[in-house]
């Protein structure tokens, strides 16, 4: 076994240059093409993760936004509802209004109507009152005033 652990030795006496270059070339890689290469990728993973994260920010407003719309169309179909039904309901108050009015006034015409014939019947009776008595003294003078005369134009004989 001696001479394995010498050719061990010499071997590995004889490897040291090349495990030094190869520590070195890791090192040099590592410091000069890994480590840029692995700040790279971070910054990449970084913005990707960034931008994941911002269009999920965004799609979150965009959605809040619509939902906030679709809230505002509601309340402005709610309102316009509103509006529309107060002015129904005043276009059927002032409809019902003039109906009464109307009605007050058709009352007021009809009364005045009333009150003159009412006038004109108590002065017709008042001029046919006044015109019977008149034909009635005219009656009772004719038919016994004493005086005789001749048959009267459209008269009976007395």
């Amino acid at each position: 076994m001696g001479i394995i652990a010498g050719q061990l030795e010499q071997l590995l006496v004889q490897s040291i240059p090349t495990i030094v270059f190869v520590l070195f070339l890791v090192a040099f890689l590592n410091r000069l093409f890994f480590k840029p290469l692995s700040r790279t990728l971070d910054a990449r993973a970084k913005a990707t993760r960034g931008a994941l994260a911002d269009a999920r920010d965004h799609a979150d407003q965009a959605d809040a936004k619509l939902h906030e719309y679709d809230q505002n169309i509601q309340s402005a179909r709610q309102e316009i509802y509103q509006h529309r039904e107060e002015a129904r309901r005043k276009s059927l108050s002032e409809r019902d209004s003039n109906v009464q009015a109307a009605r007050v006034r058709a009352d007021e015409m009809v009364n005045e109507a009333q009150a003159d014939l009412d006038k004109q019947t108590a002065l017709a009776k008042s001029e046919l009152m006044t015109a019977v008595e008149a034909l009635a003294n005219e009656v009772t003078v004719a038919l016994f005033s004493p005086h005789v005369s001749g048959p009267r134009q459209g008269g009976a004989r007395v």
